[in-house]
């Protein structure tokens, strides 16, 4: 059984004041929570096993959500007491995001890509991790990593970088020797670039970091567009 994981711990600082008294991915959209979406999709891409990290106001999501039965899938909650960063938190969650397989999919839960989440779910990871980038948007114009022939590397001045989507699969080797607390992932992945342990492709479609109301407020347009609204 394969494992996904959605990052949901954020505060949402810069989605106030609609995240004043709702954590980030509970903010609808077409109708319903952001997280939902990605539940759905990823149910239809065939895991059936989620994780989700939480921790402002983090009951409210699995008050909603409650134990998965009624997406079709088992949900497990790995709770943060103060804010890990995304290394911290998946490293936290492990043993949840383990108990089938070594590697496993993490989506941050405030993006959207329009990319088919089967894709995910059929991919053989071959090294530590493989990304999905992306065009750099307007306010990341400078991207994350370079994408070559064999594999993903660190961005230099002489090539032209992509963004990291915040989809990915990782191993859980990844993360060998990192201790409990706070720390980001970009560190790690760049430590396994440089042994050639990171692979990835680029994604051409739709996609956005859904980080403010103005964004949030684009994601619903384009959802709408295509039809895809629940009263």
């Amino acid at each position: 059984m394969k494992t996904a994981m959605i990052l949901a711990a954020g505060l949402g600082t810069r989605m106030r004041p609609l995240t004043n008294e709702t954590p980030k991915p509970m903010l609808k959209v077409a109708g319903k929570p952001l997280i939902e979406h990605h539940i759905e999709k990823l149910v239809a891409a065939g895991f059936k096993h989620i994780v989700i990290n939480h921790a402002y106001l983090g009951e409210q999501i699995e008050a909603y959500l409650k134990d998965g039965t009624r997406f079709g899938c088992t949900i497990e909650y790995s709770r943060e007491g103060e804010p890990i960063e995304t290394g911290g938190g998946i490293f936290k969650a492990l043993p949840l995001l383990t108990q089938f397989q070594d590697s496993f999919c993490v989506v941050n839960g405030d993006v959207w890509i329009d990319l088919d989440y089967t894709e995910l779910y059929q991919h053989n990871l071959e090294g530590l991790a493989h990304l999905w980038l992306v065009d750099n948007p307007e306010h990341h114009p400078e991207g994350d990593f370079l994408l070559k022939a064999n594999g993903v590397s660190e961005k230099s001045d002489a090539h032209t970088a992509y963004t990291f989507s915040g989809v990915s699969i990782l191993h859980k080797d990844l993360f060998k020797g990192c201790e409990a607390g706070a720390f980001k992932l970009a560190p790690l992945l760049k430590q396994a670039m440089s042994h050639q342990q990171v692979t990835g492709e680029y994604y051409s479609g739709y996609w956005l970091d859904v980080g403010t109301v103005a964004r949030l407020q684009d994601l619903e347009q384009h959802l709408l567009s295509l039809g895809r609204t629940h009263e």
